[in-house]
């Protein structure tokens, strides 16, 4: 009824008459997009860290000719990917969580 349309419109404040301005965001480059992702799941840069470390330092064991050190290190470098990839799904498997 035209009584409760009136009755609602007085009660509350009239709509803009200019739309609220959209938010305006900054862009983001790589160093702060870096920054923000690794504060967000620092185990990954850990693990590519230790990767190369490990990647590294067997193959200079290589090129010096100690073969079980060399052998030693290629198995740690696949235990360190591996800890990556996890800390890389578990950071996903928490985004994921929180965006719910």
């Amino acid at each position: 009824s035209p009584s409760l349309w009136v009755a609602a419109m007085a009660a509350g404040s009239p709509p803009p008459l200019e739309p609220s301005p959209l938010p305006v965001f900054s862009e983001e480059g790589f160093a702060d997009k870096f920054l923000r992702k690794t504060r967000e799941n620092p185990l990954v840069p850990l693990g590519c860290l230790c990767t190369v470390g490990v990647l590294t330092y067997g193959l200079i064991s290589f090129k010096r000719g100690n073969i079980r050190q060399s052998q030693l290190m290629m198995r740690a470098r696949i235990v360190a990917q591996g800890f990556t990839f996890a800390a890389l799904l578990g950071g996903m498997v928490v985004t994921a969580m929180k965006s719910r």
